[in-house]
């Protein structure tokens, strides 16, 4: 019997860059992604502009709601992103 997967699985996530721009982005595994990042080897937006702190990550939610909350924040000012996503978390330096 194989086993069902979890829906509930994906967040999103907002990183401040070294130039103090903001990355938003959704994953399944937060700490594989960080590392990623850390790497050079995840978003072509992050490999120019070094992600220096977590600012915040929502509940867990399934793909479709992380990829719709993904795209409002996206288009969200930056003071705006910050208080959407800080709300679940405390930044953390990476």
């Amino acid at each position: 019997m194989k086993k069902v997967k979890d829906q509930k699985e994906w967040i999103v996530y907002l990183l401040r860059c070294a130039d103090n721009s903001l990355y938003c982005g959704i994953t399944n595994n937060l700490e594989n992604r960080l590392a990623e990042h850390k790497k050079g080897k995840a978003a072509k937006y992050t490999r120019s502009r070094t992600p220096i702190q977590l600012v915040g990550v929502s509940c867990r939610m399934d793909k479709s709601d992380a990829l719709k909350l993904e795209y409002r924040i996206k288009r969200m000012p930056a003071g705006e992103k910050i208080s959407a996503l800080s709300i679940w978390s405390q930044p953390v330096a990476l």
